[in-house]
This record gives structure tokens, sequence and C-alpha cells, in this order.
């Protein structure tokens, strides 16, 4: 009895303990940007999407490595659910034993829940992951990571053709 005693206390205890995993609906406020816009500022990593004038909706992302992240403005040209993935050849370089394509819905497939294309030549997404812990760090090859709960939540709230803003 003892013994079950312990196990069920250092479960609380590490339940306790345990940061709980983002979840999207963090209102703030932001201004300069019309309504329907994602904003991306990588050295903050976070993703704001504008919903009104001066409140956005703010999620913490995974964003460019050191020489990887990018600025600009861009579209989204795609959304996918579990989608495939093919890596780049940036990525490629890298991982040469990676397999030429990687189904959807694999543990092994870094694209996680859904995925948004960005446009511009198709190297880089808005997408999930299976690996949460890499949310918050400056961890990709310049896609852009987040919890598959949020990007969930925002594949919902965007469209084909939504801009895209990414500052440093």
């Amino acid at each position: 009895m003892r013994i079950l005693s312990l196990g069920i206390a250092a479960f609380f205890g590490l339940a306790i303990l345990t940061p709980a995993s983002s979840s999207a609906g963090e209102i703030v406020s932001l201004s300069g940007y019309p309504a329907g816009t994602i904003v991306i500022k990588t050295k903050e990593r976070r993703l704001y999407y504008v919903t009104s004038s001066g409140e956005a909706i703010r999620y913490p992302v995974g964003v460019g490595k050191a020489g990887m992240a990018w600025a600009g403005t861009t579209t989204i040209d795609g959304k996918y659910i579990k989608p495939a993935w093919q890596a780049p050849e940036s990525i490629k370089k890298d991982y040469s034993r990676l397999p030429k394509v990687v189904p959807g819905g694999s543990q092994a497939n870094p694209m996680g829940a859904a995925a948004m294309t960005l446009s511009g030549g198709g190297q880089y997404a808005i997408h999930g992951t299976n690996n949460p812990g890499s949310v918050g760090g400056f961890v990709s090859h310049g896609c852009i990571r987040m919890h598959n709960q949020d990007i969930m939540d925002l594949y919902a709230r965007v469209n084909v053709g939504t801009t895209v803003v990414v500052l440093r």
C-alpha cells in the first residue's frame, strides 16, 4: 500500500511540476496590421494572428536556426492535414539518410498534424510538430513550427491567400 501511495504522490508531483503545453487563445495587443494577417516575430519566437484592430492571438513557435531564419512578406499557398513530407535539398544536405518521402501521420514526419505552405518556392511552411519540445527554440531550416493543437487552431482560422509577415 505504501508503494502505491508513493507512486500516486510521484504522479501528482510530476503533474504539478510539468509545464503545460501551450494552447491557443492568448489574446494580446498588436497594432499596425489588418485583421486576418499572420505576423511572426522571429526574435520573440511568437506567431500572431491578427483578429481585429489592435488585437491578436499569440502562439509560441520554433523558428529558423542561426543562418536559416528569414524575413519578408509572403502568403499561404496551400493547406494540408497530415501531409506527407519530402525533405528539401537544404535539409537533404545535412541529413543524407532521410527517406525520399515520409508518410503523413507517421511519427517520423516533422510536419505534425497540419501544414500551411508559403508562397515563394515551396521551401517553407507553418506546420505542427511531433517534437513539442522544439517549439520555442531556434530549431528549423526556416519553417515555422507550432504545437499540433495550435496549428489546428490557426489552420481553421486562415485561408489560402492569407498574408504572412515574418520579422527578425
